[in-house]
């Protein structure tokens, strides 16, 4: 297994407060980068959101594939929306790509 960092982009359609920030940023805590040498070093969050209301989910995933660690990103980062009260009208995501590999090499 290997331990990948993702990100995933995305916009917020409607005004999203917060609080609901607050919740989605919690429900990404367990895959945040910063467990990461890379993540620690680039001081990557689990979420960025910038003026214009798009937003960056970067996540930790372990897997044995790129595509895999891809696929599993985008899940949780579609888990961590709908349990932040978020949808795919609210909050549409777009394509996760591996940003990094973190290895001791």
């Amino acid at each position: 297994m290997t331990t990948y960092v993702i990100t995933v982009p995305g916009t917020f359609t409607d005004t999203v407060g917060t609080r609901t920030r607050a919740e989605l940023a919690r429900a990404l805590r367990p895959a945040d980068p910063h467990r990461t040498q890379m993540g620690s070093e680039a001081d990557l969050d689990a979420l960025t959101v910038n003026e214009d209301n798009t937003f960056t989910i970067r996540l930790t995933i372990e897997a044995d594939s790129g595509p895999h660690a891809e696929q599993d990103a985008r899940q949780l980062a579609d888990s961590a929306l709908r349990a932040a009260g978020l949808d795919q009208t609210i909050a549409p995501l777009g394509s996760a790509v591996i940003t990094g590999i973190d290895s001791e090499i």
